[in-house]
């Protein structure tokens, strides 16, 4: 168990950092959506980086990412997802399969969700590494072992918020360039663009979530 969280802690700490020290070059916009990646990283799959104004707050949308089972209404290409267990309101593992289009393989991943807040600037941050050996692997699918994920949700006047999202992968099986192309530029614009609507639904509107 001890070296399970010495993995999972290194490959948080390695990922902030190469996050933090990215030189991100404009990729592509459709409306306020801005999608960025760092071309100089030398990982096979470049990191991305995506910007846009949302009409909700900081909250409501950290809701929305801690809100497992309805990943699939707006996450691309999110086949199903399941908590695998819940630490506490903000805190928590989930499970989900993604849906690739043919000639690749389906991939599932296995995630740890973490929701901190800054008590003075009241900016959202939420984490979501992957967890490789979480759930057993599946023979029909391919393991994503290797991704993180970053949402930083800052207020930006009375009921909007800046969101910045930062996605590194390292993919297996294989999968076409093509394809990976599509999950790393693509996928984050239309996750983004369904998102918007997603916040909008009632279900949102005075959640609260017990932040520290």
């Amino acid at each position: 168990m001890k070296l399970k969280l010495l993995a999972f802690f290194a490959l948080t700490f390695t990922a902030n950092m190469a996050l933090a020290q990215s030189n991100w070059t404009f990729k592509t916009q459709s409306g306020d959506i801005k999608v960025y990646v760092d071309k100089e990283s030398p990982m096979k799959v470049k990191p991305i980086k995506v910007e846009s104004t949302f009409s909700a707050t900081p909250v409501q949308l950290a809701a929305i990412l801690l809100d497992i089972k309805n990943y699939p209404d707006w996450a691309y290409k999110i086949k199903s997802a399941a908590v695998v267990k819940q630490v506490s309101a903000t805190d928590l593992y989930y499970y989900a399969i993604v849906d690739m289009p043919w000639p690749a393989q389906n991939r599932d991943f296995a995630a740890h969700i973490s929701v901190t807040q800054d008590p003075a600037t009241k900016v959202i941050t939420v984490d979501a590494p992957s967890i490789a050996d979480l759930v057993p692997q599946k023979e029909d699918l391919v393991r994503v072992k290797k991704s993180t994920g970053k949402w930083i949700l800052t207020p930006d006047g009375a009921h909007q918020t800046k969101v910045t999202y930062y996605l590194t992968l390292e993919p297996d099986g294989g999968a076409p360039a093509w394809i990976i192309n599509i999950f790393v530029s693509d996928g984050p614009m239309q996750s983004f663009k369904k998102l918007k609507e997603q916040v909008q639904k009632p279900a949102y509107r005075n959640v609260a979530l017990p932040l520290r």
